[in-house]
């Protein structure tokens, strides 16, 4: 960073902060903002501190939501006897977007990884066993990532939730469409004959 001024240093390192950005692609993102107009600067800025401002977790499902309920929690028509479990709220979003779910969440933020100092405490885990507790509850759909802090969840999960008493599914991992099963994964390959199906 050597050889740039102060304030586009300090710009550089604040950039990258941010996940996935190295110090090379910060850079051209400082430089960005200096050919960018001030009024342009400025809306950027606003939006940034509007997102902390308004931005909080829903009370019921912990979605991020402007208000005290996300638009999943608010939406009436929603099938509340179904709740998937997610890990983040991005996860969330990819299953609203397939359009096919017309049940309810609850985001957990996080998996568990023990060696990072994340288990059951530092989840969401107690939130959704008190949900449970107040509405009646049909099925919990396990969605958390296929790796091994999400399989490590699930696995909790699956042993807390079925001394409730509560039908536990998860989700089906397989072969993406249009994929080939040459350049699969071993593990992707073991899920896929693991939760086969008839046809």
């Amino acid at each position: 960073m050597s050889g740039y001024a102060l304030p586009i240093q300090r710009l550089i390192k604040e950039f990258s902060r941010f996940p996935g950005i190295g110090e090379k692609t910060a850079a051209r993102l400082a430089n960005h903002v200096l050919h960018t107009s001030e009024e342009e600067v400025r809306s950027f800025a606003e939006s940034l501190l509007d997102v902390k401002r308004k931005i909080h977790f829903c009370s019921v499902c912990f979605n991020l939501a402007e208000g005290s309920l996300c638009e999943v929690c608010a939406d009436p028509a929603r099938d509340r006897t179904i709740i998937c479990v997610v890990e983040e709220p991005d996860s969330l979003i990819a299953l609203e977007t397939s359009g096919e779910y017309r049940g309810v969440y609850h985001v957990l933020h996080g998996a568990l990884s023990p060696l990072d100092g994340i288990g059951p405490e530092q989840l969401r885990i107690r939130e959704l066993i008190e949900r449970l507790a107040a509405h009646p509850v049909e099925e919990v759909i396990v969605a958390t990532n296929p790796n091994v802090p999400g399989e490590t969840t699930a696995l909790l999960l699956s042993k807390l939730l079925k001394e409730r008493c509560v039908k536990v599914t998860r989700i089906a991992l397989g072969i993406p469409m249009g994929g080939d099963l040459k350049y699969t994964d071993r593990m992707t390959l073991a899920k896929c004959l693991e939760f086969r199906r008839g046809v």
